[in-house]
């Protein structure tokens, strides 16, 4: 019998990284008014550099992801993303100057970079088919619980403003020199849970046998599931190694087939992020505001969208494993692309309150069932155990400039073209996203990670 409390451990560890992710991505958005007043940002070019400073992290935590992995392993990784993750937290709430929160804002970006590849991979290569795509979603659980506590915290910290605070009032406030502080240090305390939490856990069995650390590999799946488990994956991974050859990822590269599949990755990763969401976290103040909310009302309407972020992602474990990837990934762009043009009209229409509250509450919970969870579904199963951590690196990297185009972007296309047409740009990027699912994606529900390999071909036929 599996030991499935083993299983399921394991799992909730390695998603922390996520539950940190989500935290240090989205405690900014609290902050923002707050640290912006402190050191004196005014131009939108400031306030843009502010927020997408730390994607310049992800974007290399991303990308130094695969060669880490290859080298020390999923769980040595995670270990010193979680030790990043420390650091970046109590050196952001301590800065003293712009460049010093900067550079302590790209450091807590290498750390998301690291986890947000490899969390997903982790639980990818010790999960068994039949509840993989459950116990991957796990880790957008923590991202969006951990989206909810930033939320939170800065709701607690912060300290009601008065209406009409200039910025030198905001500036000497508790909220200008103390408040924003607090909310970057809370993080400290969910990554030493982690550092913790990964020593306590085994190392990918997958990567064990891949580096030739056979009796290793097993001593891990035994430990996770049991013996018969053990056998059964050992099984599937022998069976992966003697049919495919041994790639690297120049070798694979030179492979149709391997580059048709790293381009569903690339373009399911992109597309996470240019279908817009995140704008609605990162620039929340601006949304509401746009929508008429004072700066009082606007940390409640923050939580709100958290919550349901949290409650919708349960729906996306529920239904992985019986829709599938496919039908969620389709039903989630053409959902999103019905909601922005709503939102678009509204706003162009000037419609304040709650008419555009639910409009995007709809929008988040549709996100949090489908694009959010089911892309890291899908991009942590998709490609071979060979260069699993290089590709996954290559999409998370992807991911990551996508995310910092579009954060660097939003500012910029709002003061230019007005919140409407923004928005009517995002449901344009969910139709052809729906499109390019429906033509190019196979459906991996029920598949092992090897045998995943041979649908791309009938996929294609």
């Amino acid at each position: 019998m599996m030991k499935s409390r083993t299983l399921w451990f394991a799992a909730m560890v390695s998603a922390l990284g996520g539950f940190l992710f989500g935290y240090d991505w989205v405690v900014i958005g609290g902050a923002k008014p707050f640290y912006e007043a402190y050191f004196g940002l005014v131009s939108p070019a400031q306030e843009a550099w502010a927020m997408s400073c730390a994607l310049v992290g992800c974007l290399a935590g991303a990308m130094g992801s695969g060669l880490l992995s290859e080298r020390t392993g999923r769980r040595g990784s995670l270990l010193i993303a979680a030790v990043v993750f420390a650091l970046s937290a109590l050196g952001t709430g301590m800065a003293q100057n712009f460049i010093g929160f900067v550079t302590w804002r790209i450091a807590g970006g290498v750390a998301i970079g690291l986890a947000s590849a490899l969390s997903p991979i982790y639980i990818a290569e010790i999960a068994p088919a039949r509840i993989r795509g459950k116990l991957v979603c796990l880790n957008e659980l923590t991202i969006v619980i951990g989206i909810l506590a930033a939320q939170t915290v800065n709701w607690l910290i912060a300290r009601p403003v008065p209406v009409g605070a200039s910025l030198a009032e905001i500036q000497t406030s508790w909220n200008g020199q103390v408040a924003w502080r607090h909310m970057f240090e809370a993080g400290f305390f969910p990554a030493m849970v982690f550092l913790v939490g990964l020593l306590a856990i085994p190392e990918s069995p997958r990567w064990l046998a891949l580096k030739g650390k056979h009796q290793s590999a097993r001593s891990a799946l035994v430990r996770l599931g049991g013996e018969t488990y053990a056998t059964e994956v050992e099984r599937e991974i022998e069976g992966s190694f003697s049919t495919e050859s041994r790639m690297d990822v120049r070798i694979a590269l030179r492979q149709p087939r391997m580059r048709r599949v790293l381009t569903v990755g690339i373009v399911l990763a992109v597309l996470q992020q240019w279908c817009g969401i995140n704008v609605i976290f990162n620039y929340a103040q601006e949304v509401f505001s746009a929508a008429g909310y004072p700066l009082s009302g606007i940390f409640l309407n923050i939580v709100i969208t958290g919550v349901t972020m949290c409650v919708f992602t349960f729906v996306a474990i529920a239904t992985v494993e019986r829709l599938g990837r496919r039908k969620l990934m389709i039903l989630g762009c053409g959902t999103l692309a019905v909601l922005y043009a709503m939102l678009g009209a509204l706003y162009l229409t000037h419609q304040h309150g709650l008419l555009l509250m639910i409009a995007v509450i709809a929008a988040i919970a549709t996100y949090a069932m489908t694009l959010a969870p089911i892309t890291w579904v899908v991009l942590s199963e998709i490609f071979p155990t060979e260069v699993r951590g290089a590709f996954m690196a290559i999409c998370t990297a992807a991911l990551w400039l996508a995310c910092f185009l579009l954060t660097y972007s939003f500012p910029l296309l709002n003061t230019a073209l007005g919140t409407a047409y923004t928005f009517w740009i995002y449901a344009l990027v969910c139709i052809l996203g729906m499109i390019f699912v429906m033509r190019r994606l196979p459906e991996t529900k029920e598949h092992s990670l090897e045998s995943i390999q041979a649908l791309w071909g009938a996929h294609e036929q």
